[in-house]
């Protein structure tokens, strides 16, 4: 009797401890790209935003700046400059935050 009410404890606790479910992070990623007028198949811009992340953690690209030209090449035609890194940031953040001290070693090149 002992041993299942410490068993129903310690499930209860566990169940009061745990983390909230967290959200679809393509959603989110989806829903940021929106704000800048990024749009296109949620799974595809979720598909480079991950890879973005496996380049810079490779060494592929060393730094922000290459890894916003590869998003460059990935977007439509009409997409600008501005929306690659603006990509490249809601990336970051919710694909690879780990990514994130590469991003100031770009602020001196001027151009993609």
């Amino acid at each position: 009797m002992k041993i299942a009410a410490l068993a129903t404890s310690l499930v209860a606790a566990a169940i009061a401890l745990a983390a909230p479910a967290h959200a679809d992070p393509d959603q989110d990623f989806a829903t940021q790209l929106h704000t800048y007028g990024i749009y296109g198949q949620r799974d595809y811009n979720a598909w480079i935003g991950k890879i973005t992340c496996k380049r810079l953690r490779n060494g592929l690209d060393t730094d922000a700046y290459q890894s916003a030209r590869f998003v460059s090449n990935q977007l439509q035609e009409d997409s600008t400059t501005q929306q690659a890194w603006q990509f490249l940031g809601a990336d970051i953040s919710i694909y690879c935050p780990d990514q994130r001290p590469g991003l100031p070693r770009v602020w001196l090149t001027p151009d993609l």
